[in-house]
């Protein structure tokens, strides 16, 4: 039999052996790119299957929390949020409409807004030269989504928190791989208002006014809000014909 200990918190896939796996990483220190006990110590030190700890091997693996390099073996992995985006995005599409993505520009625009506090004044002139860059870039391939998430992805590749970036990104992708799911009907984008309210941000980043940088990344939230709005509107009205 297994031996799961009381109490001990489960993991997102509720597999018991799992959070057995995860104590013994815990418990022996390892960090992302170490080596994973092999399974034969695993069979050994929890006294399950071999099926069994390659099925639990399996769910950690399906959450980024263990790595199998072929020809290598198991590693600890990252742990990345991105294994959320599939799910993400389900739900999303399953809201229906622009509605699903409103609900993501929401969490989005929580996040970043909060985040000017900490940016403003602290990023380096290598790091505001880039953001300049891309703003320049955003105009010359007409809002290229990349861009955009090359800019986002700057902002805050800097932070000590590295979860900020980590949900950016998710969020990004979910919105971006729902929108494409969606198949919306295209909406007219002012490409230099936008790359404008870009410069606007970083230009108070710059001169260290973080109350300046949260009013100009909410109003660049606004901008996609109010777009899927109307998009969501006209949808609404050609189905009640």
């Amino acid at each position: 039999m297994t031996r799961v200990t009381a109490g001990k918190p489960r993991p997102a896939s509720g597999d018991p052996l799992a959070a057995e796996i995860l104590r013994l990483i815990r418990e022996q220190g390892l960090r992302p790119g170490d080596p994973m006990p092999t399974e034969l110590e695993l069979i050994d030190r929890l006294e399950v299957s071999r099926n069994t700890v390659r099925e639990a091997i399996r769910g950690l693996r399906a959450l980024g929390i263990v790595e199998i390099r072929h020809g290598h073996g198991t590693f600890v992995g990252e742990g990345s949020l991105a294994v959320l985006a599939p799910s993400l995005v389900f739900r999303t599409l399953a809201d229906g409409g622009a509605g699903g993505l409103l609900n993501l520009v929401d969490i989005r625009e929580l996040v970043e807004v909060g985040t000017m506090d900490v940016l403003a004044g602290a990023l380096s002139a290598e790091t505001l030269a880039r953001l300049d860059e891309l703003c320049d870039e955003m105009v010359r391939t007409a809002l290229d989504p990349e861009v955009d998430r090359e800019f986002h992805r700057t902002l805050y590749g800097g932070l000590a928190n590295p979860l900020v970036g980590q949900l950016v990104d998710l969020f990004w992708d979910s919105y971006h791989a729902a929108e494409s799911a969606l198949t919306l009907p295209t909406d007219a984008q002012n490409v230099a208002h936008t790359a404008e309210q870009h410069r606007a941000i970083v230009a108070a980043l710059r001169a260290a006014d973080p109350r300046h940088a949260r009013t100009a990344m909410t109003e660049h939230f606004a901008d996609i809000r109010a777009r899927l709005t109307r998009i969501d509107d006209a949808v609404a009205e050609s189905a009640d014909r």
